[in-house]
């Protein structure tokens, strides 16, 4: 009988060390998980658990709330949201967000593991240059929010660190007696671009 008692105590005693081990590897693995995570992938966890607005600081200083809808490899597409209420489309390059300003719930939630892409999924390979290149095609009139300001126009071409921009007045189509200026300005300056007419 007492051998019985002592094998079980024994048995207990070892399930008990192997219950602790597989806890201490989990915590672990999480923490490599987490180590590993990057602004982008928190992002896209927000954006899958909720569909509340993210506050992002700028590297200029300025904070905006955005409601993520889509995402490149470095940038962000979104609705701006104003004060008023009124949303416009927007992109945000990652190299222009200084912080996430986030509440501990949305902040528990950009930790979840956000779901795999599947083999197909372009999206998350396409640059910055690849999203400004398509209005540059559309002609889209934007404003584009730099470290200095806001200079408002039409992409005229995208190279590879930096974007051709004819500057014209907010509202007037691009034509050439309406350009008053051409900017060149280097991508790792843009902080925001939106939309004009959303």
């Amino acid at each position: 009988m007492r051998w019985d008692d002592l094998f079980d105590d024994l048995a207990g005693e070892l399930q008990g060390a192997l219950d602790d081990e597989a806890a201490r590897r989990a915590v672990d693995e999480e923490r490599l998980r987490v180590g590993r995570l990057t602004v982008r992938e928190r992002l896209v966890a927000l954006a899958e658990s909720s569909s509340a607005p993210v506050s992002l600081q700028l590297s200029d200083g300025s904070i905006v709330a955005v409601r993520p809808k889509a995402f490149g490899s470095d940038w962000l597409s979104a609705e701006l949201l104003a004060e008023s209420g009124r949303a416009r489309v927007c992109i945000v390059p990652t190299a222009g967000i200084a912080s996430l300003v986030l509440s501990e719930e949305q902040l528990i939630a950009s930790l979840r593991e956000p779901a795999a892409s599947g083999p197909g999924d372009l999206s998350g390979r396409l640059g910055l240059a690849f999203a400004l290149r398509d209005l540059g095609r559309r002609r889209r009139q934007c404003e584009f929010v730099v470290t200095t300001g806001t200079i408002v126009g039409t992409i005229d071409r995208v190279a590879r660190d930096h974007v051709d921009v004819a500057v014209h007045e907010r509202g007037v189509a691009r034509r050439a007696r309406d350009v008053v200026a051409y900017r060149i300005i280097p991508l790792e300056d843009l902080r925001l671009v939106i939309l004009a007419g959303d």
